[in-house]
């Protein structure tokens, strides 16, 4: 049966149960001692004269623990990526959570950020029109498996964490759970949602390179079963990178609000109503390029340079209002519906970095006549989901039995923006967002409806052995403006099983399979003649353990995902067919929680070897370059590791730090039919010899003072001021330096 792991207690509470052990374990010596000795007591307390009032003294106990938070520290404790409440120890799927507190401590803001917390994981950058959150897990596309308190939420555009409890990474292929997605897991974003308690936060944050923050978080019980709760976040960054003709810098100017309203709390019908708005107005850094002779970074300019102008931005608005209503039945059984708006409007005009030409102060970069890249966008969803779950006995045997449906509907407009100038230094291009260019082929219409039917059960059929079996279908129905391609039908099941052990509620085994698919033009990838459908296969073998009374999580996954048919995720792209078949074999570890009451740990290693088995086969009838078979794939580095630690000393005092570290990493097409480039010396070793971001590690540190209703906590990201290059655009044009060392000091009120 699946369980949430209750919270261990704390601060007196927890010494108190402490003093009260040595009782429970008291000798047989000891227990017949006081069986003799108790008549005669007993005696002497019958008799008034001996009678005395003894009075104990009084031991009071309060639980320290944060009402507002879920997890336990740095140790997630539940999910829902599952589609029910469950216990991470408890999935039988490799589950990465990265909670509140780890997100506070590391002063995360963006959701890229907390990703570094998750090993196996790597950024990529701009994709042909994909700029915002991009990455890969486990070697794989990510940018159809965002999801939203389990909603999909895969538009193009910067996260942000201040309205977040936490972040779920279910790993491996999820069409059985999610439907139509990708082979490296699924990137569940989880909402703050109301409490019964007042609590109410405030922060503000300064740091070097212009760095200002602030953060509200204001919980308000209204009744007995009914909350309110109020996120507010408002970020200006500057930056370490400058134009030297110009002086223009890529910047970050966003801000945010959540409003959530709880209503039948802890009763049988509970409703659940909250609207999140996202403002982003940034200049966009397409980052460096590299050189075109060693494939490395190039060393021609400084790595502060930026090939960008004031004028460049990248303008976002975001609204999602959702609706939840969750009914409990009277035998252990629960419906539970979520209504879904989903608006996201995205404009913005970049330039990419150029390997022979210095910054200027129009962005044409010396005689090219190339405007940069534009993009105005509208995308909108609505989204119907009902899961019905019911835990029961049946032929002796213990079910937890899932089923549902899900309804979609996307409409999708995609567009350059209008050149209001020139190509020339004497009048160069101006761009204006939203104001947009409707010719060429960049102008994309896409109009999908997407059902679904799931069922899934759990079958504990022998003490401690459960079996787990799901299956899904889906079809998709979707009008394109594309007249090469202008619709698609398409269904697919998808399955998913596993063989669970778990002899205890510290120790889970299991053994694990779950596919995944994504037809052809999904995610606006059109190709004149249908492909067949992107799928993809994960075998994985894993082992969960708990320590220390269990506040301290282990696991470890050994897998084998396999992909076929991967699509290209720039949309600019005449190839859209990437690899026909490529695989994966990995092995990760993972420890989460506290080896001492003061000392907590998050740490992960993703060990991955990553090759190409087949080259791309596109539908002209192009045939990728057979070299490449053998070779690793794009942006998949051989080894991942993160860690953070903290030591609390005492009197409010708490240090920590960590560490990110990635293997190096490839940029190149390996659609090419002729893939010269990548295979000559250029006075590097002889052989395959594609575009490479360098490993790196970076160190960042931390210390805080906290008081009841008050704190202070200084960060230092970067500490040694490594310069390391944390994305690549992975068709091999560019790479972007990360954050050079950077202080930022935080204070906080809680009242």
């Amino acid at each position: 049966m699946s369980h949430v792991r209750p919270r261990p207690p704390s601060g007196i509470l927890r010494q108190l149960m402490a003093r009260l052990q040595p009782a429970a374990a008291m000798p047989a010596a000891a227990s017949l001692a006081f069986m003799m000795l108790a008549p005669a007591a007993l005696a002497q307390t019958a008799d008034p004269a001996n009678t005395a009032q003894t009075t104990l003294p009084t031991v009071k106990v309060e639980d320290t623990s944060d009402p507002m938070e879920v997890n336990n520290g740095y140790q997630g404790t539940q999910t829902r990526v599952g589609k029910t409440k469950q216990d991470p120890q408890d999935i039988p799927q490799a589950i990465t959570v990265v909670t509140q507190q780890l997100m506070q401590e590391q002063h995360v803001g963006s959701l890229r950020d907390a990703l570094r917390n998750v090993s196996g994981l790597t950024f990529n950058a701009a994709e042909g029109g994909r700029a915002g959150d991009n990455m890969m897990l486990r070697g794989f596309y990510t940018f159809g498996d965002v999801y939203l308190d389990g909603i999909r939420d895969t538009a193009q555009y910067n996260r942000e964490t201040f309205f977040l409890e936490q972040v779920d990474v279910l790993r491996g292929s999820a069409s059985m759970l999610f439907g139509r997605g990708q082979a490296g897991g699924v990137i569940n974003l989880v909402s703050k949602t109301p409490k019964l308690a007042d609590a109410y936060k405030l922060t503000g944050s300064v740091g070097t390179d212009n760095y200002t923050e602030v953060t509200a978080d204001l919980n308000k019980q209204l009744g007995e079963h009914s909350a309110v709760r109020v996120n507010l976040m408002k970020r200006d960054e500057g930056s370490w990178r400058e134009n030297p003709a110009s002086g223009a810098e890529p910047d970050v100017n966003r801000g945010g609000a959540q409003v959530s309203l709880a209503l039948g709390m802890n009763t049988d019908d509970e409703f659940t109503f909250s609207h999140l708005y996202m403002r982003n107005r940034d200049t966009p850094d397409y980052g460096f390029s590299f050189d075109n002779a060693t494939h490395r970074p190039n060393t021609t300019f400084p790595v502060d340079y930026f090939w960008g102008i004031d004028r460049n931005f990248d303008n976002s608005d975001v609204n999602v209002s959702t609706g939840i209503w969750t009914h409990r039945f009277a035998d252990d059984s629960q419906l539970r519906t979520t209504i879904r708006y989903g608006d996201y409007e995205r404009s913005y005009w970049a330039r990419k970095p150029s390997a022979t030409d210095a910054p200027g102060t129009t962005g044409l970069n010396g005689a090219s006549p190339n405007a940069g890249t534009t993009r105005s966008t509208d995308y909108e969803t609505l989204t119907l989901q009902s899961d019905y779950s019911r835990k029961f006995e049946a032929l002796g045997m213990k079910h937890e039995f899932l089923t549902g449906v899900e309804y979609l509907h996307e409409n999708s407009h995609r567009s350059g923006l209008q050149n209001l100038g020139g190509t020339t230094a004497g009048n160069p291009p101006v761009f204006l967002p939203y104001v947009e260019s409707y010719t060429g082929a960049q102008l994309n219409n896409f109009t999908g409806n997407s059902y679904a039917l799931y069922a899934q059960d759990t079958v504990e059929f022998i003490p401690d052995w459960k079996a787990t079996l799901g299956v899904r279908r889906d079809e998709l129905d979707a009008d394109y403006s594309s007249a090469a391609s202008p619709h698609l039908e398409y269904g697919e099941w998808s399955y998913r099983a596993a063989l669970s052990y778990q002899p205890t509620k510290e120790a889970h085994y299991y053994v694990g399979y779950s596919d995944s698919f994504s037809p052809t033009a999904d995610l606006y990838q059109l190709t004149a003649t249908p492909q067949p459908p992107e799928t993809s296969q994960v075998y994985e073998v894993g082992a969960k353990w708990m320590f220390f009374d269990g506040d301290l999580s282990f696991r470890t996954a050994l897998y084998r995902a396999i992909k076929n048919w991967e699509r290209n995720t720039d949309l600019e792209s005449t190839a859209s067919i990437l690899t026909k078949k490529r695989r994966t074999d990995g092995i990760e570890f993972e420890a989460a929680g506290r080896i001492t009451p003061n000392w907590e740990i998050f740490a992960g290693l993703a060990l991955m070897d990553a090759t190409i088995l087949e080259v791309a086969e596109q539908s002209n009838g192009n045939v990728g370059d057979p070299r490449f078979v053998g070779k690793r794939p794009r942006n998949t580095p051989p080894y991942t590791f993160n860690l953070w630690s903290t030591y609390k000393l005492g009197g409010g005092w708490k240090v920590g730090g960590g560490a990110e570290a990635k293997g190096e990493r490839y940029g190149y097409n390996p659609s090419n039919a002729s893939a010269n480039a990548q295979f000559t010396t250029n006075g590097q070793p002889s052989g395959f010899n594609p575009n490479t971001a360098p490993a790196y590690v970076r160190w960042d540190a931390m210390v805080s003072y906290d008081q009841k209703t008050w704190g202070v906590r200084l960060n230092v990201q970067n500490l040694f001021n490594k310069t390391y290059y944390d994305s690549i655009y992975d068709n091999g044009s560019f790479t972007v330096p990360g954050q050079k060392r950077r202080f930022i000091l935080t204070g906080e009120l809680k009242f």
